[in-house]
């Protein structure tokens, strides 16, 4: 009787402790940040722009001055293209010097280049700095609103619609983390915006004005390079961050939270969770070249059509391969650019990533009086071994 007693606790202890195990299995992994820290988070790695984690990332809100990184992404499009010069100077509107919140205190007739309107949106987040870029390249800040909507469709912003260009609130101005992220990610490609979103203290005026940045995580995360802060009573406080380490760069947006230590807490740990948990490994692989048909030239390079390193878990990274595929022969002519084969980054039998490989060169078709020279060639290295 003794040991069925002992059998029967036996057998008790273990089914309960299969049911604990499966409890402790099915609970959630706790998130980077507190659960009501923010009302959106997202976390996402720059270059391929895969979201790594994420919390309500969809939700439609307000912004705050966040809007300014597509008022930002904008501008630097316009230098990209020449359409804009840093040099470039524009004059203050009484528009734009009435207008509230943060600001420099611009005054209507006083005049900023381009590299001071930067500096000044960047930093500080002048809302009156916004308008006049906006009124200089547009011609008025709603057509220049219309524009940041059109851009935004463009980049595949589902959840947006901006009525204005500096994040003041308004009705119906509202994106998401998501959004946020796309945008940021896009601004991202414009290194030189980063020599804005970099300064922590500089000045305009001859050295009259100081500007100090809102960016707090500038001076205490390591490998921060940006990117927009933004707050207002209805949004609360809000950070697109920016920070790359180990060659891959992190995106994290954070949205609604209540104290500005919180967002920049929340961003903090968004950032510590990528790094500590994700890389981007650097392969590298044979790329065999292509014989060319009738071509000017009897072998083509091939190169990959874009740099691409994809994201991975860290303790998977040892597994990850990488591979190329190409034709082994192609028809001239061949123009530079065309597709011959593919770059293919790939985990058991999980594809992480691919990326075309292109010809490196045009290569013409050769004319009757090549192809007559090659004929006669191969007659005389036959003749010589009969």
């Amino acid at each position: 009787m003794k040991k069925l007693v002992v059998l029967r606790t036996a057998a008790l202890l273990l089914v309960l402790a299969y049911l604990l195990c499966g409890a402790v299995l099915a609970a959630p992994a706790q998130g980077p940040v507190e659960q009501g820290c923010a009302k959106s988070l997202l976390l996402m790695e720059a270059e391929s722009g895969k979201v790594l984690w994420e919390e309500n990332a969809r939700a439609r809100l307000e912004p705050a001055s966040v809007t300014k990184v597509m008022t930002l992404l904008l501008a630097m499009e316009a230098l990209e293209s020449g359409r804009l010069q840093l040099s470039d100077s524009f004059t203050v509107s009484a528009a734009a010097a009435g207008m509230g919140g943060s600001q420099v205190y611009m005054e209507a007739g006083e005049k900023f280049s381009l590299d001071e309107l930067l500096k000044c949106i960047a930093v500080v987040s002048a809302n009156d700095a916004c308008v006049v870029l906006a009124e200089g390249l547009c011609g008025s800040e709603a057509a220049f609103v219309e524009r940041m909507n059109a851009r935004a469709a463009e980049l595949g912003m589902e959840d947006t619609e901006f009525q204005n260009c500096t994040g003041l609130p308004a009705a119906g101005h509202l994106t998401s983390a998501r959004d946020i992220a796309l945008m940021s990610r896009e601004l991202l490609k414009y290194e030189k915006i980063l020599s804005y979103t970099n300064i922590w203290m500089d000045s305009i005026r001859g050295g009259d004005f100081g500007l100090a940045n809102t960016n707090k995580l500038l001076k205490s995360y390591p490998g921060i390079t940006g990117l927009k802060t933004g707050s207002t009573d209805a949004a609360g406080f809000c950070i697109s961050a920016t920070a790359e380490r180990e060659d891959m760069a992190l995106i994290a947006v954070v949205l609604g939270c209540k104290t500005s230590a919180d967002r920049f807490d929340a961003a903090a740990k968004l950032l510590d969770y990528g790094f500590a948990n994700y890389t981007c490994p650097d392969l590298s692989c044979t790329i065999p070249e292509v014989r060319v048909d009738m071509g000017t030239q009897r072998t083509l390079k091939l190169i990959p059509a874009q740099e691409l390193r994809p994201v991975v878990l860290r303790d998977r990274a040892g597994s990850v391969t990488l591979r190329a595929e190409a034709a082994e022969e192609t028809k001239a002519p061949v123009r530079r650019g065309d597709v011959l084969g593919e770059l293919i980054w790939q985990e058991g039998e999980e594809i992480l990533a691919r990326t075309s490989l292109v010809a490196e060169a045009d290569v013409a078709r050769i004319g009757f009086a090549e192809i007559l020279a090659r004929l006669m060639g191969c007659l005389f290295a036959v003749e010589k071994y009969v």
